[in-house]
């Protein structure tokens, strides 16, 4: 079978075409897959994703680069016939993205070296932005911002950008940015007196049709700098959505879109003021409450038991709706304060179901293994100290009796 004539190599504006079938099958996963005989449908590859569009009545979902079978066109739809003649489209807004973030790759990987003599080492188109990762050496936001300044500068100079097919023995000694990736034939791209790379993807006619190369955020990723860039459509689109989210915080301060960050800032430093105060407060107020539960649990008591004749240490059980496990344990520092406790405490948290299981220093129980039997109850996990352990579960309705058969456990053993 002849190889798919690939028409994107010639002009990645082109976007219907004519061309025959020549084979049809259904792969194992059950998608129908079509070869032609000429294709501009441009298939996953070189970091850049694939083309969709339609073929006949059907839908185009995915491209495979099947290398000498040809260009495998996945389809949802009628199920053309081999020798059937079929009128693709390729759908634009897809195909123009894709062009602005692979020509605006060349760009800012070529700006890279350009500057820093820093090569890209891997290029990814992914659904919201784009990555390259660059042997740059001690990255910092000036560097980055220098090689997006002279990246944006060569796309508004609207430099004209050249594709030709050269052998590698030619292409040897041509200043190529990055050394090809296979023998043969190669296809390189040239942008005017700025960058020449070989590359199989689609690209613009001229710079100026990348519009503007934003960078997002960069970190650095096993000894490189990995830099989330947009380009085109995608940065204009970005640029709405933060620009939007810089109003709407803004206006929650009847403030300008500038003075928004101080006063983020102020607030954020207040709340962890107020949120330290708040804990020293919940502490003393949970002294007081631990105080109410034990003479809560003395009255309960049994007239031998306050007599001293019988010893029982003051267990205390309760559920709360919506305490949080740090104030849980809280309350139950507060109450092993005193002698001869133990605290059994739950909360339903939201959709979370908590537990605190604590004992004073000179009661009895091993409170990791009870927590441990209590979690299996409500589907959660949890463990400890024999003194104190802590737990929670997604079975907020099993949170009562998780703490009843803790008591029970707890009441056979005394």
């Amino acid at each position: 079978m002849p190889a798919t004539e690939r028409l994107y190599y010639h002009d990645s504006r082109l976007l219907e075409f004519d061309a025959r079938v020549t084979s049809v099958r259904e792969r194992d996963d059950g998608q129908l897959a079509v070869t032609l005989d000429r294709t501009a449908f441009y298939p996953t590859g070189g970091g850049q994703p694939t083309d969709t569009g339609t073929l006949g009545e059907a839908r185009v979902v995915d491209c495979i680069d099947a290398e000498d079978e040809g260009v495998l066109h996945l389809i949802e739809g009628p199920r053309p016939e081999v020798g059937d003649l079929v009128h693709a489209r390729v759908d634009w807004l897809r195909r123009l993205d894709h062009m602005q973030q692979h020509t605006g790759q060349h760009i800012l990987s070529a700006a890279f070296v350009r500057l820093f003599d820093a090569p890209t080492r891997s290029f990814r188109v992914l659904d919201h932005e784009c990555e390259i990762d660059v042997a740059l050496d001690d990255p910092t936001d000036e560097r980055i911002d220098q090689a997006v300044d002279l990246a944006n500068q060569i796309v508004w100079e609207s430099r004209p950008i050249k594709i030709s097919q050269v052998t590698s023995a030619e292409a040897a000694s041509l200043p190529l940015r990055r050394e090809p990736a296979r023998e043969g034939e190669l296809r390189l791209i040239e942008i005017a007196d700025f960058d020449l790379t070989p590359c199989g993807g689609t690209h613009a006619k001229s710079t100026g049709e990348v519009g503007v190369i934003a960078v997002r955020s960069w970190e650095r990723a096993k000894g490189l700098a990995r830099i989330q860039f947009m380009a085109g459509i995608r940065a204009l689109t970005d640029y709405r959505q933060a620009n939007t989210t810089a109003r709407d915080v803004a206006a929650l301060f009847s403030a300008g879109r500038e003075d928004s960050p101080a006063l983020v800032a102020k607030i954020i430093d207040e709340n962890k003021k107020l949120t330290r105060r708040v804990g020293e407060l919940e502490e003393v107020a949970c002294r007081v409450e631990a105080e109410e539960l034990l003479k809560e649990a003395d009255r309960s008591r049994s007239p031998a038991v306050r007599a001293g004749s019988d010893y029982r240490p003051r267990v205390i059980t309760r559920i709360f709706q919506d305490r949080n496990a740090d104030s849980l344990k809280h309350l139950a520092l507060a109450l092993i304060a005193h002698p001869d406790v133990i605290a059994l405490l739950g909360s339903c948290d939201g959709d979370t179901a908590r537990l605190v299981f604590a004992r004073s220093s000179d009661a009895r129980g091993d409170m990791n293994t009870m927590m441990r039997q209590a979690c299996s109850v409500i589907d959660g996990r949890g463990g400890g100290r024999p003194d104190m352990a802590q737990g929670g579960g997604k079975n907020v309705g099993q949170l009562s009796a998780a703490i009843e058969d803790a008591a029970r456990s707890l009441e056979s053993k005394l």
